[in-house]
């Protein structure tokens, strides 16, 4: 992930094509029901399976028993029972329909940054929002219109560029918009949230809306949106001088990429900084970095990363992480809260 050139080198390129969407399916695989088909076998007929839980007009856009441990930044876990990678909005609300009335497990995976699989895998369906309906990124005057599923470093990089700031400073930060605005990331102080007009949902009972950035809830690293499908998320944004926000941005991400751990591209962020102080600073005091569990460990240097390394499972990394919170709960009165979500 963080293989080959350094961030600060790959900055101009990417500055250049902030505009091209990018995707790559997964690769097919086996598990459950014992399904071989390929992502690629479009010749094959839909399964028993598929055609039990998904109208036709369905079929062409969900895969059985498809691995997830690819597009996921730890690696780890087993196979989804169900994929889909919808390309337009409207199947996803029907697969939302879908999953509510045959009583399936729903996720919806963005960029990976933020998740584990259990090796048994995920019993249900995941979305997966990588087409250009639900990862594109629109300019139009001061307001940024993103995809839910739209890397937020290209968000960043894309307003930057057109001279809008509010965004800047959450660049380098990993994961998609979607799971950004639910989880109201921040950096320096300022969050994702402050700088959210509106935002386009299929809520609970599976109805499309728009939410204000008000009716969101956001507070400190939350928002009320989890539970949700975001679709797409509108930003009122700043203008700004275009080549001071370049050099702000440019300074923020040499910064995060040299506080990366070098030595791995399989890492997470386990937990959510607190208030007062963040998770780094609080495990560093308690004595915890560089803390191993198996093949699992926190960055010595920067122990707010967890580092899957040869080997480790996803039972190393929940052991791991509950003696971290474990033992700063005890230390420190603090109760650490997740940032991996746990499937």
């Amino acid at each position: 992930m963080f293989a080959g050139r350094p961030i600060e080198s790959r900055l101009p390129i990417l500055l250049r094509t902030a505009k091209l969407a990018s995707s790559v399916p997964p690769p097919g695989g086996g598990g459950f029901r014992n399904s071989h088909r390929q992502m690629n076998d479009v010749s094959s007929a839909p399964s028993e399976s598929l055609t039990e839980f998904f109208p036709e007009d369905l079929l062409h856009v969900v895969r059985e028993n498809q691995p997830l441990r690819e597009t996921l930044w730890l690696g780890i876990g087993g196979p989804a029972r169900f994929l889909a990678e919808p390309v337009e909005i409207d199947q996803i609300e029907k697969l939302y329909t879908a999953a509510r009335e045959k009583q399936l497990a729903l996720r919806v995976l963005g960029q990976g940054s933020n998740v584990l699989v259990r090796e048994a895998g995920f019993d249900g369906l995941v979305i997966k929002l990588s087409a250009p309906a639900t990862s594109g990124l629109e300019i139009q005057g001061q307001k940024l219109i993103a995809g839910a599923g739209a890397k937020l470093t290209h968000a960043v990089i894309k307003t930057v560029g057109e001279g809008l700031g509010g965004l800047e400073h959450l660049v380098g930060i990993p994961g998609s918009i979607g799971a950004a605005v639910v989880g109201n990331v921040s950096a320096e102080g300022r969050d994702i949230g402050s700088v959210v007009e509106s935002i386009e949902i299929i809520d609970e009972e599976g109805k499309r809306k728009t939410l204000t950035g008000e009716e969101a809830g956001f507070a400190h690293r939350q928002s009320t949106l989890m539970g949700t499908v975001v679709l797409s998320v509108t930003f009122n944004l700043e203008p700004k001088d275009v080549s001071a926000l370049t050099k702000r941005m440019q300074k923020l991400w040499i910064h995060r990429g040299q506080r990366r751990p070098s030595e791995s591209n399989r890492i997470a962020m386990p937990f959510i900084d607190p208030d007062s102080i963040s998770a780094c600073e609080l495990i560093n005091s308690t004595g915890l970095a560089g803390i191993r569990e198996g093949d699992v460990s926190l960055d010595s240097a920067a122990p707010h990363y967890l580092i899957a390394h040869e080997n480790a499972t996803s039972d190393q990394c929940v052991k791991l992480i509950g003696r971290v919170r474990e033992q700063v709960l005890m230390q420190t009165g603090i109760d650490l809260q997740l940032n991996l979500q746990i499937w």
